[in-house]
């Protein structure tokens, strides 16, 4: 069965997830690397969005880049763990579906809106990704910088055994994940096999991300007065960066 995303995240991934995504300490590490090879100034006390917060591997960093940061995701379990690890760093937790930030984010203009680690396939549509990415620009400081990472499901149909991916395994957990691909979005399964009692138990979940172009994304920010100042590809993840010309404030 197919679940939402929120759900599938409730019930499937949160608790596992940070477990899942890696050494923390290195994941922000990564994050804070992908914000300097981008030029992010320090924040002087100027605000960040954070959409698809996850557990705050980007969040701690641009706290501790001088910014304000509003985390917004539906996670109320990740969120806790972004409010454990956060301690005395100013970083609001908001829980709530990301295309509601300008709720969470008042009169002030952002002057950085990331939307990171493939949160935007989790959009229901292209036509929904359009729509966050006027919004975002919409709410965007002068110079202000507009951030994506995702990957691109839209091209390439990985066939057979390719569709079989690894995430992370130990000696008492594994993660894998197979792909169901779709006219315009792929089925993630995610299977968790979880030792317990000697006994390996398994649980799976489903559900859909957007086989995004990379072109959508690029031609949308264009059409709203951004500029592409960065693009690379890590471990399958495109990482895209916009800066905003003066004088170019949709508004």
């Amino acid at each position: 069965m197919t679940s939402s995303v929120a759900d599938h995240y409730a019930n499937h991934l949160a608790s596992i997830y940070s477990w899942m995504a890696g050494d923390f300490d290195t994941a922000c590490s990564h994050a804070d690397s992908f914000y300097s090879a981008i030029g992010l100034p320090d924040g002087q006390g100027r605000i960040a969005l954070d959409l698809g917060c996850g557990h705050s591997v980007h969040s701690i960093p641009l706290a501790r880049r001088g910014y304000r940061v509003v985390a917004l995701d539906t996670s109320a379990h990740l969120l806790n763990e972004l409010s454990r690890d956060a301690g005395d760093l100013p970083i609001k937790a908001v829980c709530a579906d990301l295309t509601q930030f300008e709720v969470h984010l008042g009169s002030e203009k952002a002057s950085l809106i990331a939307c990171m680690g493939d949160t935007l396939t989790h959009l229901p549509s292209c036509d929904a990704v359009r729509t966050l990415i006027q919004d975002a620009a919409r709410n965007l400081s002068p110079d202000g910088l507009l951030t994506y990472s995702f990957r691109d499901y839209s091209a390439h149909e990985l066939v057979g055994p390719e569709r079989f991916l690894p995430v992370r395994s130990d000696s008492h957990r594994i993660h894998t994940y197979f792909l169901e691909y779709r006219a315009d979005v792929v089925l993630v399964h995610d299977i968790i096999h979880t030792l317990v009692d000697s006994t390996w138990q398994m649980a799976v979940s489903a559900y859909p991300k957007i086989r995004l172009p990379p072109k959508t994304v690029v031609e949308e920010v264009n059409s709203q007065g951004l500029s592409l100042i960065y693009e690379s590809v890590d471990r399958g993840m495109l990482y895209l960066a916009f800066r905003r010309s003066r004088g170019s404030d949709p508004s």
